[in-house]
């Protein structure tokens, strides 16, 4: 019986939506999101390429994640370095990149916030580039690394990123979802549940979820990883663990954290 754990489902089912020959945006500090994005170009997509906001570069290379030096694979790596106006005025537009979110909130139609929350008062990363990408582009897609209702909440607090609406003339909301629990799109601008991870049932979700979801009428089990999908990650995309980052907290979370910046520093050289 093949054994795998919550971030590799995560990055499988990312992977598994990339379609041969896209473009895909990768954000900043995303990890889960790159694993996933070279899985798929190693299995079936080897014809991507990869829009990075580090050095706004257009890559079709990768190297295997990092922490302490992982602008490097974007500014060593890249066909071209075109600049933040150029990326945002000519290339997004163009290109049409497809690129996974991570909100902090999201609501029933897709809405979410990375803006900040109300209670507790608690600044967030902030928007960066998703007020404007996500009222035009028809290419988002998002990812929570654990689901809870403090995340899919009737209400957010603010709105970063566009969901789906009547009338709703540019773009559309987020198509997909991926979190620790299952698999998710919104049909007719509502928020439906498409699969179940191992090990979870559509009633758990239902309860970790603040609002009412949709059922598809096929819904069942998540495709498991497969053997290979499960090699890629571990041994060649993400020997060190980078991903994992976004599935912990607290202390766990600061352990695994110097333990990557050690091996890193044992990787190079470095004192």
């Amino acid at each position: 019986m093949i054994t795998f754990t919550p971030d590799e489902m995560i990055c499988v089912c990312i992977a598994r939506q990339v379609v041969n020959g896209e473009v895909l945006a990768q954000g900043i500090n995303t990890p889960l999101v790159m694993a996933g994005y070279i899985l798929a170009k190693l299995t079936h997509a080897p014809d991507v390429r990869f829009a990075s906001a580090i050095g706004q570069g257009i890559a079709q290379d990768w190297s295997p994640l990092r922490v302490t030096r992982v602008e490097s694979g974007w500014l060593d790596k890249a066909l071209m370095h075109v600049g933040f106006a150029t990326a945002t005025a000519d290339l997004l537009p163009k290109y049409q990149p497809k690129e996974f979110f991570r909100p902090a909130q999201v609501d029933a139609a897709g809405n979410f916030n990375n803006i900040a929350l109300r209670r507790p008062a608690m600044r967030l990363p902030g928007t960066g580039g998703i007020p404007d990408v996500t009222t035009y582009s028809s290419h988002v897609y998002l990812y929570v690394p654990r689901h809870s209702r403090a995340i899919f909440t009737p209400q957010i607090d603010y709105i970063s990123g566009l969901g789906h609406f009547a009338g709703r003339q540019r773009g559309r909301g987020p198509n997909y979802c991926v979190t620790d629990l299952g698999q998710f799109d919104w049909h007719d601008g509502q928020m439906r549940l498409l699969s179940y991870h191992a090990g979870v049932s559509a009633a758990h979700i239902q309860r970790k979820t603040g609002f009412a979801l949709q059922v598809a009428p096929d819904v069942g089990q998540t495709p498991p990883p497969t053997a290979d999908e499960l090699r890629l990650l571990r041994e060649v995309i993400d020997p060190l663990g980078v991903r994992r980052l976004e599935t912990l907290g607290g202390a766990r979370r600061k352990a695994l954290l110097r333990q990557i910046i050690q091996q890193e520093r044992d990787m190079d050289g470095d004192v």
